[in-house]
């Protein structure tokens, strides 16, 4: 009987462990969120090779990212209580600023930029 019951709590202790696998893995995320988008000129066509500016607010950092050959770009992990302002520039030229509020929820945050 003690084999049992060995066995039996052995087995409880993995269910409850396999449970928490999922929750451990959600928790990792939590509170992260991308931001992606194209740049485009005034004509709408895509630029290749703008670079993209993303300010942290909470410390002025900024991080960039060059676009690819449709235009877009991509942040990932990004913290969702800061808020951000990103903005492009390409042979001298400029987009306006964004802002990328910490007050939007959505996991996933599409911004297009515009260079005239």
């Amino acid at each position: 009987m003690p084999v049992r019951l060995s066995r039996a709590a052995a087995g409880a202790v993995v269910l409850v462990l396999m449970a928490l696998i999922p929750c451990a893995v959600h928790a990792q995320d939590f509170g992260l969120r991308n931001l992606q988008g194209k740049v485009f000129d005034g004509k709408d066509a895509p630029i290749k090779a703008a670079i993209v500016y993303l300010q942290n607010s909470r410390n002025n950092d900024v991080k960039t990212f060059i676009s690819g050959d449709d235009g877009g770009y991509r942040f990932a992990a990004l913290s969702s209580d800061t808020d951000y302002t990103v903005w492009a520039a390409y042979q001298g030229k400029k987009s306006p600023s964004k802002p990328v509020s910490s007050f939007d929820t959505r996991k996933i945050i599409y911004v297009d930029l515009k260079i005239k």
